[in-house]
């Protein structure tokens, strides 16, 4: 390669991930300032990070958001596992278009029309059978689950449909049943495909804003209903200081999970 096709594609790269990057970084830099204006810089300091933590509506939201998010990817990756396997390996069953169809439709619906639906369909739950009472962490998290199941889906079907069948042939052969081969020798085969949706589920449920919009009732304010509420009377550094340490625990948690498939990776191969 020559050096100004070298320079080149440098150049690129680094204004790629300055435009990408840069004003994350700029946050992150912003939440130490003393200063309450956004724009200017006047020292150092960690105000607003006591000011965050002085604030119990915003870590009541931020609380909530992370429980809803982690029961939501939880219960998406179990569903959508078996959706996604039953769409790679049962082949064109009767009412398979109907299946495909009810798996598929979060992704093309529009939140606006799911948040809605969903909203109805519980108004008539409480007309018919009194339950749920209200909304609250129940509804949210069924939409949220609605939602993120289809990304599951999608992701666990790709990756078995790519899957070696030897392995599951011969334990098969030897006698295995077909619920035994799926926990013992799928699951493991899948497992960073099972990570992979699994953190873009919590990610979805946790920067959610429509669908919670609809389902969310009083005293059950999410976080990002609570940051944009705040908006809208103007940006505060308390945001900053927060969005620093979501950064900061998604970071660690994504080279973690890294890290781990590295390991698992270098143990397979040797």
């Amino acid at each position: 390669m020559t050096r100004p096709n070298s320079l080149l594609r440098t150049l690129v790269l680094v204004l790629g991930y300055g435009f990408l990057y840069g004003p994350i970084l700029v946050l992150m830099v912003f939440s130490f300032n003393d200063s309450a204006m956004m724009t200017s810089w006047t020292g150092f300091s960690l105000r607003w990070y006591e000011a965050l933590f002085a604030d119990q509506a915003l870590l009541s939201a931020a609380r909530l958001s992370l429980l809803i998010a982690a029961l939501t990817a939880t219960a998406a990756v179990v569903i959508g596992t078996w959706a996604g396997y039953v769409l790679a390996r049962m082949g064109r069953f009767r009412g398979f278009s109907v299946f495909i169809g009810m798996v598929s439709a979060p992704l093309v619906i529009p939140e606006v029309v799911l948040g809605i639906s969903l909203l109805l369909m519980f108004v008539e739950l409480r007309t018919v059978l009194g339950w749920p009472e209200g909304n609250g962490i129940f509804t949210i998290w069924v939409g949220h689950v609605t939602l993120c199941m289809a990304y599951v889906a999608v992701i666990i079907q790709s990756r078995i449909r790519d899957l070696d069948r030897s392995l599951e042939e011969a334990a098969l052969d030897l006698g295995a049943p077909p619920i035994k081969v799926f926990f013992i020798i799928t699951l493991p085969l899948i497992f960073p495909a099972l990570m992979a949706a699994w953190l873009l589920a919590f990610t979805l449920s946790l920067d959610d804003v429509v669908i919670a919009s609809f389902l969310s009732g009083p005293g059950y304010t999410t976080l990002p209903l609570e940051v944009f509420s705040r908006v809208r009377l103007g940006l505060k550094p308390e945001i900053n200081a927060l969005a620093t340490l979501f950064i900061v625990v998604v970071g660690a948690v994504v080279v973690f999970a890294n890290w781990m498939q590295w390991r698992r990776d270098t143990k397979g191969s040797s």
